[in-house]
Parts: structure tokens; C-alpha cells; sequence
């Protein structure tokens, strides 16, 4: 359980570049918006590519060769500049000053905010709020030569981050989680531990540069709090090689896609049976106090059996000197943030390193972040009441519903499904919930001022007032454990203000938060090809994910559970197996990395029927309506103008270090690989280009799921 917060020339007709010109001043769009969003267009594109080559480079070769990342970020997209512009929205609604009758959520904001932004104060303090950490959590070994063994039990350690807001998920990972099985209802669930780098780099060892910038700093850190240099360096490389120790004996992710093989439950009986070096009833009843009291036969998931077995031979023979300068470290390295800027300034060296950033963000736009990531709700609130355009929620409503029905169509026409696995499939369809824009709730202060009613932030201790929200975070979590699920609950639906979106396998929801529904994603005052393209095709791929690799796991009510024909399965898994050699076999030529097709499969299903469903939603939709005006100074058709809008979407770039960070670690490919896989499966986009059979972007095998 992690809620740290730490703070994305014309080409000619016979390249398939262009469409027939339309004649008539009537058919061209010269609003200001139309204006606008064809200025925006035309800057990202290089129409000197040829469209049926590599479509990313003509939708978004402008925009990489001219863009320039700013010292302060590791790259530059689409999500990253409409956030850019809800970070200044929410700013200038935090800056208000706080009213003599400001409700407790608002109040709770700025405060927070204000105890971020007083530099003068987090100066004077230095490094003492985090001393003051240490000697409750029994001091850090490394910083001494006359700590006792004997004082030190890793399970302690485990309760006083507990009790003071700390991750307790360094040696074992600990949630509340829905029950996969029963949806209606939660249990605990164990898992690895959540590791400080990615498990990627760390079972690489020292020969990895991210892994030696990442001893370096550690190393460089306890020297800036009092560490002898000489002892730390020893010290701490064993620390770093029980942590290496730890990602080695975790499952990597490709391992971890069949959610049946992360199910094992347990009563907490049979966990002290099988796993006797842990006095489970004890461990998981102190991070659970007061909550709950737990009796052994309580069932709890583990995730990674395997894990807890291999972790009690690890801590068997790793000195407890060394298993207390790990958990300590972490606790350091999640505090630096939150200090002053001599420690700050060495934790930017290393994020040098790791993602090519040389600068931090303003100060304003950190503390917007802090203040966002851990008051989700009342910043949420403040954002929709002053900014949200309510018409724009009924047209993203008319918009999710058609592009549903289009995939409702999909699942009748495909020729891979057994009758009853496609009636399955069809009930999960339909059974989908959508979540828009933002709960009414937000509008309701009662209703915040309750939920937030434990939580305590005064403008003080910068580190103190951010350990409190972690702290009712946890907190609120644990509460949650015997209470029924409530799967329209507007806590969960209520972070608003993000530009991103979601799928929810044990809810069968979509998510689009109304930050999202602004921008290039979304404008009620521009053609709708461009909001299919863009906010269209994250609405497919969102709906998608139900029915990727591992969202077609869950049934329609969020359980995991085998819904699907064998054969029909198997036929799945083949043409999912084709997906993962496409994208698998793309390099990124940047940096010279093939990209994972097996952990990135959910995500390119997803894309790939995420943009055939809105393509076709557009068509049903200049059905019913008519033909769109096109936009001025772009001479392609409504249909050419979709596929632009969507690439531009994934316009992206990227620092070296951030690419192969990305490519490493994360489920989605990289922005370029987001327009040209799905697009060269699809025979519309093809035929709309008049892209030659045999062309990069029509390829003669092409791989289709949805």
C-alpha cells in the first residue's frame, strides 16, 4: 500500500496525401476554433511524407523536429500540454486566499499548498524534519557505528511507517483490494515488494547506469545527512544488493498477465503454516489497527506465493544491519522531495541521469501537483465548478454511446466466436458503466467536507502536513475492508481534474474525467471527425480494455471468472499472439530498443480496436447528420482528417533517457508505434489514403482482434 506521493510542401494525389478539392466557401469551417485547431494541424505535420510510409512522421513530423522540451520535463505530448494548461487553471483557484468561511476541503488545499510554496520556512527547518523521522523510526544505521542488532525487526519497521505514513510495501506489498472472485467485496492482498527502481533495471545489477546513478545517490545522500563516506559506500551497497536481491526473486511482469495465477487465497491460518518465519496474525492485524481485527481464518491473496517463500530465505541470511539501512532508505528517499534544496539539488543530479531532465518545475506547478495527486477530491471540486463546460459532458455522452454501439456491432460480425462466448461478450458489452466528467457529489461541500473531515493540514511542517494525507489516505483504505463495494461510489470516480482515462476490470466501468475533455482531445466548437479521432479513440481504447488480454479475464460484473469456449479462447490468444510479434518487432530508432510486445499486448489491443470503433462511429454519425465543412487550409476529406486527428493525439517527444526508461518499464508503446501499428491493421485507413497493398502502412498481413 503506496500513497507517497511523488511527485506525459503538399504531398500529391498519387501518394495518397491528398483528397479531391471541394469547391464553395460553404464547405470550409472559418470559425475561430476551426481556425485555430487547422493552425495546430498544420504545425505538427510534414507533409513531405509520404502518408502511406510512415504516417506518425506525417501527421507529427513537424512537431518532433520542433519542438523543444523544456529543461524541467522529460518530454512533450498531447496529455502533457493540456495538463500544462490545467495546472495553471488550478493554480490560480488554489492561490485564492482563504476566505473567512472557506470549507474544510478548500481550506485543507490551501493549506497544504501554502506549507509547499513557503521555501523560507522549508529552508529554516533544513533537514530536521527528517531527523525527527529517523529517531522515531529507532535511527539509521548507516549514520552510526553504535547501532544495536538486536533493537531492529523488520516487522517493526513495517508498523512505525504504518503508523507515521510511510509505504509498508518495501519488504511485502499490502492492499485492500476487491475480491477478484466476488466484486461486491474486498480482501487483503499480499504481493511483491514494491521496489524503489523498476525491477527492469535493478536485476541488471551495478552494471546498469541507472542502477550505478542510483547507488551514487544513495551513497551521496546519507553523506549530506552525517554519513562517513567510506561507511556508507560499503554499507549501502549491501543494502542496494538486498534490494537487487529482492527484484530478482519477484516476477517480472510478463509473467504476471493471467490474474487466475495471481489468485491464491489463503486463511492467515495456512499462511502461518506454510510460511512460519512471519507471525501473520500479529503482522497483518498491526498495519490493520483499529480497524479491524483479523481471526486466522481470515482469507487473504497472495499474489506471489513463490515471492513469500523466497523472501524468508533472503531475510534469513541478510544481517539485520543491512535489512535496516534498506528500510530506512527508503524512507529517506521518500522524504528528499519534501526538504531543502541542498538535498533537492542531488536528487536532481540523479534525475538527470535517469530521465535527461535538468531542471525542476516551478515551484508553483510542483506544489499544484502535490496538492492534486493527495487532495484528488476538493481540487477536483474546485476545477469542475469553475471551469468545466457542462455542454461539453452531453456531447461526450452522445459520443461514448455511439462508440459502444459500434463495438456491440464488432462483437456480432466476428467470425472467431462460439455463439455463447459472443453472448457473453455482448451481456459485458452492454453491462459496461461510464463515469463522465465528474460525480455530482463534487458539487455538494457536505459531502467532501465529510469524507475529509479526519484529515489535519496546517501551513507548518511541509514533510509533516504530507505524511498526515498519506496517512488518511492508508487509512481510509483499511476502513474500507468489510464495507460492501459500491461500484458507482463517487470517491472512486471523483479525480477529475487529470487528463487521462480509464477502464476498470473489476467495476466494468469507463472513466473520462473531465480534464480530459478539453483540448486536443475534445471541443464542441470544432468538426467531429477531429473529437472521433482524438477523444474517440481513447474512448474505444478504453472500452477495449474489457476485452484485452486481461480484461476479457473478468465477466460482466467485474469477477474473475471463465467466460469464454476453450477453442474460442485459443482463437483469441492467436491473434493476440500476432499483435505481440508486431509490435515486438518494431525498433525504436532512437535508441535502438524493440519494444515488449507481450507487456505492451494490452494496451495495442486496446488501441487497435479503440480507433476502428470510432472510425466507425464517425461514419454512423455523418450518416445521421450529414457531411461535416472541413477546415481551412488542409485539403483532405472528413474520413483523411480523422485519421490526422488521431495521430495527433500520440504527437510526442521524448528525451533518450525517458524513451528507454518507457520502453522498459511501461505497458504502452511509444507515441509513434500508437499511430502506426492500429493504423496499418486497418483496411478503412488504407483505402482513405489510397495506400498501395504492400505499403509500410498497408501491409499485406495484418493482425485484427475487434
Amino acid at each position: 500500500m503506496n500513497f507517497f506521493f511523488q511527485v506525459t510542401s503538399n504531398s500529391d494525389r498519387s501518394r495518397g496525401g491528398k483528397a479531391s478539392k471541394l469547391v464553395g466557401k460553404d464547405s470550409i469551417c472559418l470559425s475561430s476554433e476551426c481556425v485555430h485547431t487547422a493552425s495546430a494541424i498544420l504545425g505538427n505535420m510534414d507533409p513531405d511524407v509520404d502518408p502511406c510510409h510512415n504516417f506518425y512522421e506525417f501527421a507529427c513530423g513537424s512537431f518532433v523536429k520542433n519542438t523543444a522540451i523544456p529543461d524541467d520535463q522529460p518530454s512533450v505530448d498531447t496529455f502533457s500540454m493540456i495538463d500544462d494548461d490545467l495546472q495553471m487553471q488550478l493554480r490560480s483557484s488554489i492561490e485564492e486566499g482563504i476566505k473567512p468561511n472557506e470549507k474544510i476541503p478548500f481550506r485543507l488545499t490551501k493549506n497544504l499548498y501554502q506549507s509547499c510554496m513557503n521555501k523560507s520556512l522549508i529552508e529554516e527547518m533544513g533537514l530536521e524534519p527528517l531527523f525527527k523521522i529517523l529517531r522515531k523510526l529507532r535511527g539509521w544505521p548507516v549514520l552510526t557505528s553504535s547501532w544495536n542488532d538486536e533493537d531492529f525487526d523488520w516487522k517493526e519497521a513495517v508498523y512505525r511507517n504504518r503508523k507515521i505514513g510511510f509505504s509498508v510495501d518495501h519488504f511485502i506489498s499490502f492492499d485492500i483490494d476487491v475480491d477478484p472472485k466476488n466484486s461486491s467485496q474486498r480482501m487483503i492482498t499480499l504481493d511483491q515488494a514494491w521496489l524503489a527502481l523498476p525491477r527492469e533495471y535493478l536485476s541488471k545489477g551495478l552494471g546498469n547506469d541507472v542502477v550505478r546513478s542510483y547507488y551514487n545517490y544513495m551513497v551521496d545522500i546519507s553523506v549530506i545527512l552525517g554519513g562517513d563516506r567510506d561507511r556508507v559506500t560499503k554499507e549501502l551497497r549491501e543494502s542496494l544488493d538486498f534490494e537487487i536481491s529482492l527484484a530478482n526473486i519477484s516476477m517480472p511482469s510478463e509473467k504476471r498477465r493471467n490474474a487466475s495465477e495471481l489468485y491464491n487465497p489463503m486463511t492467515i491460518e495456512d499462511l502461518s503454516r506454510v510460511y512460519p518465519s512471519i507471525p501473520w496474525l500479529t503482522y497483518l492485524n498491526r498495519i490493520m489497527e483499529p480497524f479491524v481485527r483479523l481471526e486466522p481464518n481470515e482469507m487473504i491473496n497472495v499474489k506471489e506465493p513463490k515471492f513469500i517463500a523466497a523472501l524468508e530465505k533472503l531475510m534469513r541470511v541478510t544481517p539485520k544491519r543491512v535489512q535496516a539501512n534498506y528500510a530506512i532508505w527508503r524512507v529517506v528517499r521518500d522524504s528528499v522531495d519534501y526538504l531543502d534544496e541542498e538535498i533537492r539539488k542531488r536528487q536532481l543530479t540523479y534525475w538527470t541521469e535517469v530521465t535527461g531532465e535538468t531542471e525542476r518545475e516551478p515551484r508553483w506547478q510542483e506544489c499544484v501537483g502535490v496538492v492534486s495527486g493527495g487532495l484528488s477530491l476538493s481540487v477536483g471540486a474546485l476545477y469542475v465548478r469553475k471551469y468545466f463546460d457542462e455542454e461539453a459532458k452531453k456531447n461526450v455522452v452522445e459520443m461514448v454511446s455511439d462508440i459502444r454501439r459500434e463495438f456491440r456491432k464488432i462483437i456480432e460480425k466476428v467470425d472467431w466466436m462460439d455463439e455463447e462466448t459472443r453472448r457473453a461478450a455482448l451481456d459485458k458489452a452492454d453491462a459496461m458503466s461510464s463515469f463522465i466528467a465528474y460525480p455530482d457529489e463534487l458539487l455538494d461541500d457536505s459531502k467532501l467536507e465529510s469524507f475529509y473531515a479526519p484529515l489535519e493540514i496546517t501551513p507548518g511542517n511541509y514533510l509533516e502536513s504530507v505524511l498526515n494525507l498519506t496517512l488518511f489516505s492508508t487509512e481510509y483504505s483499511l476502513s474500507q475492508l468489510r464495507l460492501p463495494v459500491n461500484k458507482s461510489d463517487w470517491i472512486t470516480y471523483g479525480d477529475s481534474a487529470v487528463v487521462n482515462a480509464y477502464y476498470s476490470p473489476n467495476d466494468n466501468s469507463i472513466q473520462f474525467p473531465a480534464g480530459i475533455l478539453q483540448g486536443e482531445f475534445f471541443s464542441k466548437d470544432r468538426p467531429q471527425y477531429m473529437n472521433y479521432g482524438a477523444i474517440g479513440f481513447v474512448m474505444g481504447h478504453e472500452i477495449t480494455h474489457g476485452f484485452d488480454d486481461q480484461g476479457s479475464q473478468y465477466d460482466k460484473y467485474g469477477n474473475l471468472v471463465e467466460w469464454w469456449k476453450e477453442e474460442t479462447k485459443e482463437k483469441f490468444l492467436q491473434k493476440a499472439q500476432c499483435i505481440i510479434n508486431q509490435y515486438g518487432n518494431y525498433t525504436d530508432k532512437e535508441v535502438g530498443l524493440n519494444l515488449n510486445g507481450i507487456n505492451t499486448q494490452g494496451e495495442n489491443i486496446a488501441d487497435n480496436g479503440g480507433i476502428k470503433e470510432a472510425y466507425l462511429a464517425y461514419n454512423e454519425w455523418v450518416h445521421r447528420n450529414g457531411p461535416e465543412p472541413l477546415l481551412p487550409g488542409l485539403d483532405y476529406t472528413a474520413q483523411q482528417m480523422f485519421w490526422i486527428s488521431a495521430a495527433n493525439t500520440w504527437c510526442s517527444k521524448q528525451r533518450a533517457e525517458m524513451l528507454r526508461l518507457d520502453i522498459l518499464t511501461d505497458e504502452h508503446s511509444p507515441g509513434e508505434f500508437r499511430v502506426i501499428g492500429p493504423f496499418s491493421n486497418m483496411p478503412e485507413f488504407a483505402k482513405d489514403f489510397k495506400c498501395p497493398l504492400g505499403s509500410k502502412m498497408n501491409p499485406e498481413k495484418k493482425c485484427v482482434i475487434w
